[in-house]
């Protein structure tokens, strides 16, 4: 590729950066995205004229995630990428961060020591939970610790009717005992959930307020506050989530500010949510449960925004990193919210399993397969592939760091879809030897495989289990998968998408340049937003009291612009509207788009036929004649959204072949000589023809026999599927 410069840092070998910036930096506006992965940390770097045809920059760059001091990759990364556009770190507007720590520390339970105060008679409701059983018949059926223990559930004498009225005044008195006990249990912080304090705060914000005078150096989140709606277990265990990681969010952020402004950066610094969209870090502090998913979130986000420039508004983001892989539907250009999602699931990533949280998430299916995904033999002699993982440290048998189990990434080696030499661009070399002797020792030897064999059942089992979860992701919302086109991304993303779209019979897979940073890409596409939402139950009919709904509704809306309009100008804001409806004597509720204009009695039959519509579509059919009800209300104030065109890269045409490789042939049973291409070296409108692989620095594409394959003016790889397409194997 034409001004293409590869910088690396001999010295920390598993560092990599990609450069791609044409002339030295002068005085620009520089955006930078930083992914804290499990494994990885990736780093984006680009300029407000990226795509523009002038003079700008795009580099990338991965570094290994440091888990006992996250920030420090991010530092690591961002000295890498500033310094291969010859930039300052001074020279950065805002960065863009998204991170597991918070999810990582509610499943490894290493938040802090937390309680709960409830009303009297209702602290084991957050333990007592729904009815639904995961599994049906499990007797040894487990479901997750609440995170605060029973001798940590406090009550006190309140108590508030559905309708908010004020059935018992808080008894003060009953709150003294139970400060004494905080303070001698050494309790780091406290979630407030009274009964129906949606409806009424007053008790919560009294509480709260004691607390804050009492107990100034404890954490407190009151329901009220973070998740005012109905349903008081979900309430209670998003509070409980919330306030558990709350001093980490705190000290971790405002560590990364502190550590960016020493390195010369005088921006700002955003935060991903969980929705799709950036907060500033006082409100990620204040609301760390709404981060926990801002890393997979931000890919799906992308791969909206790709799928707008490349005109697929249908498609399937494939997200498969070190630790996970993910599935998103993309549907009309746009992913799907959900306002409620689960963590630390405990049986096979069944829904039911996990604990509870109610802020709104981008919808997505989430498995533990990834890169790092540890392969083993069972009791009973099955081969099983993850959910456990080898991390970044130790890391797979081939990264050279102790790791003794064999993963994904050790069968990718050995089956020679990986090139040892070329990993992360050639800064750190694989040992092929490594996984081979753990993987004939661990999978191949106790089963009576060659090592090929077993390799290949490691391959296979992991893209068996992503397109399982896929198509459950694409069957509970009523789509057929097999229409949609697969875009794939993370760093293992691009070795197994072609297997996956194979047993799946996708059209079409997309390979974006950049692919193994593509959540960091994400943040750089993301607005400025932020969720409200209300319970007020109505009934959808002739006596709806449509004042006291925009009252509602504009108390949300001026929420929001007090929150967005303390980083971005207030007058470009936009505001969408949602209620969540259900036809009556239902159990739960959909999400309805509402009219943007004001709504009062004549909009009673386009709010009833935006819900059919929505429920035909989730569902595939509706109940006529039958009443329907309104349980709450939600806004979603949005800034702008910022512009990110892509790269405009390409080779010069008939030099990006740097040779072949014996690669794992599942047709053929045997490893065969595949074409290996330089993915900076190809030329807009080169065909190639499967089986090939085309590397690039951060990820590895490996496409199959009787595959077409495509190059853009942006370097992407766009690939027809073949028309009967084997289903099993990825060359």
């Amino acid at each position: 590729m034409p001004g293409l410069a590869v910088r690396r840092r001999r010295a920390r070998s598993e560092k990599a950066v990609h450069s791609t910036t044409e002339t030295p930096l002068q005085t620009r506006t520089l955006r930078a995205g930083a992914d804290i992965g499990g494994t990885f940390t990736d780093i984006v770097l680009v300029s407000e004229d990226i795509g523009s045809g002038g003079r700008s920059v795009f580099e990338i760059g991965k570094v290994l995630t440091t888990p006992s001091r996250p920030d420090d990759a991010v530092l690591q990364g961002i000295a890498l990428v500033v310094d291969a556009a010859a930039a300052a770190t001074r020279d950065i507007g805002p960065v863009i961060h998204g991170t597991t720590l918070f999810t990582n520390a509610l499943i490894e339970r290493k938040g802090a020591r937390t309680a709960l105060i409830a009303t009297r008679g209702f602290r084991d409701a957050i333990e007592i939970g729904r009815e639904h059983r995961y599994d049906m018949y499990d007797l040894h059926m487990q479901r997750p610790r609440p995170l605060a223990p029973r001798h940590l559930r406090f009550e006190v004498d309140e108590r508030v009717s559905v309708a908010g009225r004020i059935l018992e005044p808080l008894d003060e008195a009953s709150l003294e005992p139970v400060i004494e006990a905080l303070v001698a249990e050494g309790v780091e912080a406290v979630g407030v959930c009274l009964l129906h304090a949606y409806a009424n705060p007053a008790h919560e914000e009294r509480i709260g307020a004691i607390l804050a005078r009492r107990l100034p150096d404890v954490a407190v989140t009151l329901s009220s506050d973070l998740v005012p709606e109905i349903r008081e277990y979900e309430r209670g265990s998003t509070v409980l989530a919330n306030v558990y990681v709350q001093r980490l969010a705190e000290r971790y952020l405002t560590r990364l500010r502190q550590r960016l402004a020493d390195a010369g950066h005088a921006g700002e610094l955003f935060v991903m949510q969980s929705n799709g969209g950036l907060c500033e870090i006082d409100t990620a502090a204040r609301y760390p449960i709404r981060l926990v998913e801002s890393g997979p979130a931000a890919g799906a986000l992308a791969a909206a925004h790709y799928g707008g420039l490349l005109s697929m508004p249908d498609l399937l983001s494939f997200d498969m990193g070190g630790t996970t892989a993910k599935a998103c539907l993309i549907v009309g250009g746009e992913p799907s919210i959900t306002p409620e999602f689960e963590v630390d699931r405990q049986y096979q990533f069944k829904k039911g399993s996990g604990l509870p949280v109610k802020v709104p998430v981008i919808e997505m299916i989430e498995i533990g397969t990834g890169g790092g995904s540890i392969a083993r033999i069972d009791a009973l002699g099955r081969l099983r592939v993850g959910p456990e993982s080898a991390g970044a440290q130790p890391g797979p048998a081939c990264y050279g760091q102790g790791g003794g189990e064999p993963t994904v990434t050790d069968a990718d080696l050995v089956l020679g879809h990986l090139d040892p030499a070329f990993f992360l661009g050639g800064a750190m070399t694989l040992d092929r030897q490594a996984a081979e002797r753990v993987i004939m020792e661990r999978i191949a030897a106790p089963r009576g495989l060659d090592l090929l064999e077993a390799a290949h059942a490691i391959h296979q089992l992991a893209n068996e289990s992503m397109a399982s979860a896929a198509r459950i992701h694409a069957v509970e919302r009523g789509r057929e998968i097999g229409r949609f086109p697969i875009f794939a991304f993370g760093g293992a993303g691009p070795v197994h998408a072609f297997g996956v779209a194979r047993i799946l019979r996708s059209p079409k897979v997309v390979y974006p340049l950049a692919a193994g940073v593509m959540s960091a890409m994400g943040f750089l596409a993301a607005p400025m937003a932020f969720d409200f939402v209300r319970t007020r139950p109505m009934a959808l009919d002739t006596g709806s009291d449509w004042q006291e709904v925009m009252q509602l509704i504009e108390a949300m809306e001026e929420e929001g612009r007090a929150i967005l309009g303390r980083t971005i100008d207030p007058a470009t804001i936009t505001f969408r509207r949602f209620a969540d409806m259900r036809y009556r004597k239902q159990g739960y509720e959909i999400r309805v788009p509402l009219p943007d204009d004001r709504l009062d009695a004549g909009a009673l039959d386009r709010v009833r036929a935006q819900f059919d519509e929505t429920y035909r579509g989730r569902y595939g059919h509706n109940v006529p004649n039958t009443p329907v009800d309104i349980v709450s209300w939600r806004v979603v104030a949005q800034g702008p959204k910022p512009s990110l065109a892509l790269p405009r890269r390409s080779g010069v045409a008939g030099t990006s072949l740097k040779g072949e490789r014996m690669a794992w042939s599942a047709e053929r049973r045997c490893m065969v000589a595949v074409p290996v291409h330089d993915r900076y070296a190809l030329a807009e409108g080169t065909v190639l023809h499967g089986p090939v692989i085309v590397e690039e620095r951060e990820s590895t594409v490996v496409i199959g026999e009787g595959a077409v394959v495509g190059v853009d003016g942006a370097c992407n790889l766009i690939v027809e599927m073949p028309a009967e397409a084997p289903s099993k194997g990825s060359l």
